[in-house]
């Protein structure tokens, strides 16, 4: 009991810090010492810091440098190069102001849908969504509720076929694959859509309505002379929306085609400890991220204001996003590692044993709530359970398939918690705190969610998988 308490208290801490706004690159490692000191094991401290916290800090940033450095870079070379600028008033000009906050959330839809990394959809639509609510004058504190909607939600989990890692993870325990559910899943996405939509475009008219505008950020306000400099009358919009469609075409080509089409043995031979299977959507993307800051950098010479900056910038800003995520997942392998949270995993897993699909989605919600990850909630419990899962649906008559679309769903219920890594990165990438968007941002990526995966359950529970 001691244990599980340790538990909930580091974590509830965790939260309040991080939504005063205390870095959480001090508070993941004080909250995991916490943890570790209330469950009795103070004795373990530091090998428990140097063997469990910081292993997996490192693998993670590891792992996700490239991704986060040239994403960081791809999103300042989109801002400085006038493509932000040069997009966002083609699209007022074309749909208006007033639809602002759909644009944002449909290019956040059709990037991540198309295989980009939710964190690189971040930085790269960041200053478009800037630019664009500026223009519009819709409050900048929005803007990563917009995103999120966008990128956490139906395209990560509901969407028939998406390309997230969360929807790829039940296919080796139910036997399943991608497109699993595919009516239900749609019926999902549009609450999801239709919902957090809703949800943003009220507090847009409310707003405006208290007479409140974009908002005066003194980030921004020392950056704008040099933004000021860039030369963007003279861009075409294909120019600018180019380095965007690259991105999501040459990581669909390297990832489906090129990749698959040839035999990398040799790579193996030369290291013979390399999963490919696992590193070519890791390449794909780090060639398509590459190629687009390239092509923008050619695109534009003659025209920047000064390049070497914006590249130190972009450079220089993947740091704090990366280090944040990294130190959540460094607190997430320390409590996963304690005796508490061994019973705690038993005890969700098994609530509602006669009906899978209702202690699935309890168990998934609550795993990804502690530790701050819908994957990492998702793995710990079919890990624990998936060939249980299985076995107690096929008895029940319920398909694998609406078993698949049910735990990826619930995995993306909980998991935006204010110490969710994904959340802490994104506010990052905004320049903006949990006090000032998190609200917004708990509404579109946990509310609608959860209604979307109630009804999913209650259709697959009367109709069976579709």
């Amino acid at each position: 009991m001691a244990g599980m308490l340790a538990i909930v208290v580091s974590l509830l801490l965790l939260m309040f810090f991080a939504y005063r706004g205390v870095t959480v690159l001090l508070l993941a490692p004080l909250m995991a010492a916490l943890a570790v000191l209330l469950s009795g094991d103070a004795a373990l401290l530091l090998p428990i810091y140097t063997s469990t916290f910081m292993p997996a800090l490192a693998n993670y940033a590891m792992a996700f440098l490239p991704i986060f450095l040239l994403g960081a870079l791809f999103g300042q070379l989109i801002a400085d190069s006038g493509a932000a600028h040069t997009l966002s008033s083609w699209i007022v000009r074309v749909v208006g102001q007033r639809h602002a906050v759909v644009v944002v959330v449909a290019a956040c839809a059709l990037l991540t849908y198309g295989g980009v990394s939710l964190f690189v959809v971040a930085f790269a639509v960041y200053p478009i969504a800037k630019d664009l609510f500026r223009t519009a004058q819709i409050p900048k504190r929005l803007i990563p509720a917009a995103i999120a909607l966008g990128s956490f939600t139906f395209t990560m989990t509901a969407l028939p076929g998406t390309p997230a890692i969360i929807n790829a993870i039940p296919v080796k325990y139910f036997g399943t694959n991608g497109f699993a559910a595919p009516g239900l899943g749609l019926i999902a996405a549009a609450i999801m859509l239709s919902g957090g939509l809703w949800w943003l475009q009220s507090r847009v008219a409310a707003a405006r309505r208290a007479g409140e505008g974009y908002g005066e950020h003194e980030d921004e306000q020392a950056t704008a002379p040099a933004d000021a400099a860039i030369s963007t009358a003279d861009m075409p919009v294909w120019q600018a929306l180019l380095p965007l469609l690259l991105v999501v075409g040459i990581n669909a080509l390297f990832t489906y085609i090129v990749f698959p089409g040839m035999d990398l043995g040799f790579m193996r031979e030369a290291f013979p400890n390399l999963n490919t299977a696992t590193s070519t959507g890791l390449w794909s993307l780090i060639v398509a991220l590459a190629a687009a800051c390239t092509l923008l950098v050619l695109m534009r010479l003659g025209h920047w204001a000064d390049l070497k900056t914006s590249v130190n910038k972009g450079v220089f800003g993947f740091m704090l996003p990366l280090f944040n995520t990294a130190s959540e997942v460094g607190y997430g392998a320390v409590v996963a590692g304690l005796a508490g949270f061994a019973i705690i995993k038993q005890a969700v897993l098994n609530v509602s044993p006669n009906n899978p699909l209702i202690s699935e989605a309890i168990a998934m919600n609550i795993l990804a709530g502690i530790t701050g990850s819908s994957s990492g909630g998702l793995s710990i419990a079919l890990e624990a359970l998936g060939a249980d899962y299985l076995r107690m649906a096929q008895e029940a008559g319920i398909s694998a398939e609406l078993l698949h679309r049910v735990a990826v769903m619930a995995a993306g219920g909980m998991d935006t918690l204010p110490h969710c890594g994904a959340i802490i990165t994104l506010l990052a990438i905004c320049k903006l705190t949990h006090r000032q968007s998190y609200l917004n941002v708990a509404a579109v990526t946990m509310v609608f969610p959860l209604a979307a995966l109630v009804t999913v359950i209650t259709l697959g529970t009367l109709f069976g998988s579709f």
